[in-house]
C-alpha cells in the first residue's frame, strides 16, 4: 500500500478515537513530513484521501482541521459482568430475522452481508461458470475431508498476512465459518460445559451453543478495546470455563479491533487456565487498518486457539465455504464436521482457489475496505442526524457493521415491528446476548452503495425511535 495511504489511515483512526476532536487543527504538513520522513507531497496526498472521507477540512494559510460539524455519537456504554453462566435464549428473534428473504420493497438492514455487485467480483463468477463447463467434472465429485487442497494452500498463504504460519495439512474446510465455530465447539465442550463469550456476541455463535445444550458466560466489552480481561480472569477463577469464544478483529457487532497486547494477554490467561480459545476472524480481512491485524491463533504455539474464518464476508455469503484451522484439536474437528455435513461443495472451493490464484482477491479487499469505510463515515453521520438526543454508536475499525444504543428501557423489538411495516429492517439487540440483554441496541448493516433509498430507511429508524420515545 502507498505511504500516503498508511498516513491518511494513520490520522484517521487518530481522528476516530477523539485524539483529535471536531474543531481541532490538524498536524502541519512540514511537520508530518519530519515525523514520518515522507515528502511533503505524500503528506498532502494523505490530507487530500481524509478530505474525501470527510475527515479533515483545510483552510487558507492555517493548514488542516477536523471538520467541527463532525459531532460523533458517543461509544456505547460497557455492560456489567453477568452474575453467573446461563442457558442461551432469543432463538425466536433470531429465527425472525434469518428466515426473510430479499424483498424489493424491505431495505434489508439487518442481515450480516457484504455488497455482492462490485465488479470485482466478476473473475469470481467466470471462475464459477468454467468449473460448471469442465468435460471432467470436478465439481461434481467428493473431495477429501479437509476440502480441496488447492484452495487449502491458498487460505495458508493468505494467513501470512494475519501473522499465521499455517500449511495446508493445518486448515479444514467447512461449510462456512458457521461449521467452523460450531464443529470447533462441539469438538472442546459437552452439554452442561461453559463458555466464556464476548458481550454483545456473535448470535450465531450462542446458538450454536443453544443447540448443543451449552452455557454461555457472557464477558463485559469495550467498543474500541474488546473483551475485558480483567472480568474474564475473575470468570475464570471462579467457573470452570473450557473454552473462550471471541471475534477480536473488526468485532461482529461492535467493530472494534483488539490490540495486540491485549490479544496476548488474553492467550497468556487461557494458558494459566488451559481454556482453549475458538476465534472468529470471519471480518479480519476487512479492517481499515493496513496491515490487517494479526490474529490470536499467530501468538499461539501449544495449538489451544482454533481460528475460524470464511469467504462469506469477503466474497458473498451464498458460497457457503469457511475454514478452521483448529490446531491440537485437528482429529475431533474432523470428526465433528464428519458426522455433520461429511465433505463441503466442491465447485465453489474450486472456483475460489482459481480466484486466489489468478491475484484477484487483494484488488477487490481493497476496493470493499475503501467502501466500506466511507459509507461507516456516510452512517454515523446519517445516525447524528437523524435519531434521538442521546444516541450512542460503535466505532467500527473494520467490516460494515453499526452498533447503535438508544436510551436504556428502549425497546428495539417494538420498533423492529414498526418498521417492518415501513419497509425496513434492522437487527434487535437482544440477540447477540446470551440472556437477552441489549434490547435497547440495534445492529445496522453499510454494506451497499449509499442511495437515497438507504438514507430514507435510516431516516426512518430515527423517526419512529423519536416517536416511540415521545410517546412513553
Amino acid at each position: 500500500m502507498t505511504l500516503y495511504v498508511n498516513l491518511a489511515e494513520l490520522l484517521g483512526t487518530r481522528i476516530e478515537q477523539g485524539f483529535y476532536r471536531p474543531g481541532d487543527r490538524l498536524p502541519s504538513v512540514r511537520a508530518l513530513s519530519v515525523e514520518h520522513g515522507v515528502s511533503l507531497s505524500t503528506v498532502q496526498q494523505a490530507y487530500r484521501l481524509l478530505e474525501d472521507h470527510g475527515l479533515a477540512t483545510p483552510k487558507p494559510k492555517s493548514g488542516y482541521f477536523v471538520p467541527a460539524s463532525r459531532e460523533l455519537p458517543a461509544l456505547p456504554e460497557v455492560g456489567r459482568p453477568a452474575q453467573r453462566p446461563v442457558e442461551i435464549s432469543q432463538w425466536d428473534q433470531v429465527l425472525e430475522l434469518i428466515r426473510a428473504v430479499p424483498r424489493k420493497d424491505v431495505i434489508q438492514m439487518g442481515r450480516g452481508m457484504p455488497d455482492v455487485l462490485s465488479p470485482t467480483l466478476k473473475p469470481l463468477l467466470r471462475s464459477l461458470a468454467r468449473v460448471s463447463r469442465r468435460q471432467d467434472l470436478p465439481g461434481l465429485y467428493y473431495d477429501n475431508i479437509l476440502g480441496c487442497m488447492e484452495l487449502r494452500e491458498q487460505i495458508a498463504r493468505l494467513s501470512l498476512d494475519s501473522g499465521c504460519q499455517l500449511g495446508a495439512e493445518d486448515i479444514v474446510i467447512t461449510t462456512g465459518c458457521h461449521e467452523a465455530l460450531s464443529a470447533s465447539i462441539h469438538a472442546i465442550c459437552e452439554p452442561g460445559d461453559i463458555v466464556a463469550v464476548d458481550s454483545p456476541s456473535f448470535h450465531g455463535a450462542m446458538q450454536t451453543l443453544k443447540g448443543l445444550g451449552m452455557k454461555a458466560l457472557e464477558i463485559p466489552t469495550d467498543p474500541l478495546t474488546g473483551i475485558s480481561l480483567e472480568a474474564l480472569e475473575l470468570a475464570l477463577e471462579q467457573w470452570p470455563i473450557k473454552v473462550i469464544q471471541l471475534t477480536p478483529n473488526c468485532n461482529n457487532p461492535l467493530g472494534y479491533i483488539m490490540p495486540e497486547a491485549r490479544k496476548r494477554a488474553l492467550l497468556t490467561l487461557a494458558q494459566r487456565f488451559d481454556a482453549a480459545i475458538i476465534e472468529d476472524d470471519v471480518y479480519g480481512e476487512l479492517a481499515y487498518s493496513y496491515p490487517r491485524p494479526r490474529t490470536i491463533k499467530s501468538f499461539d504455539e501449544d495449538g489451544r486457539v482454533l481460528l475460524c474464518s470464511s469467504f462469506s464476508k469477503t466474497l458473498a455469503p451464498g458460497l457457503r465455504i469457511g475454514w478452521v484451522a483448529p490446531g491440537r484439536y485437528l482429529e475431533r474437528v474432523l470428526h465433528m464436521k464428519y458426522i455433520s455435513t461429511g465433505s463441503t461443495a466442491t465447485q465453489p472451493q474450486i472456483a475460489i482457489a482459481e480466484f486466489l490464484k489468478g491475484g484477484h482477491f487483494e484488488p477487490h479487499l481493497r476496493r470493499m475496505r475503501t467502501q466500506y469505510q466511507r459509507n461507516r463515515d456516510l452512517m454515523l453521520d446519517w445516525v447524528s442526524r437523524y435519531f434521538p438526543a442521546g444516541t450512542r454508536a460503535s466505532r467500527p475499525q473494520g467490516s460494515f457493521m453499526l452498533w447503535v444504543e438508544l436510551p436504556e428501557g428502549f425497546d428495539t423489538l417494538k420498533l423492529n415491528r414498526t418498521l417492518m411495516q415501513q419497509g425496513v429492517q434492522v437487527a434487535v439487540g437482544s440477540i447477540f446476548s446470551a440472556s437477552g440483554k441489549y434490547r435497547n441496541c440495534l445492529r445496522m448493516n453499510y454494506s451497499a452503495k449509499p442511495t437515497p433509498q438507504i438514507e430514507e430507511a435510516v431516516r426512518k429508524v430515527g423517526a419512529a425511535a423519536t416517536a416511540m420515545l415521545a410517546s412513553d
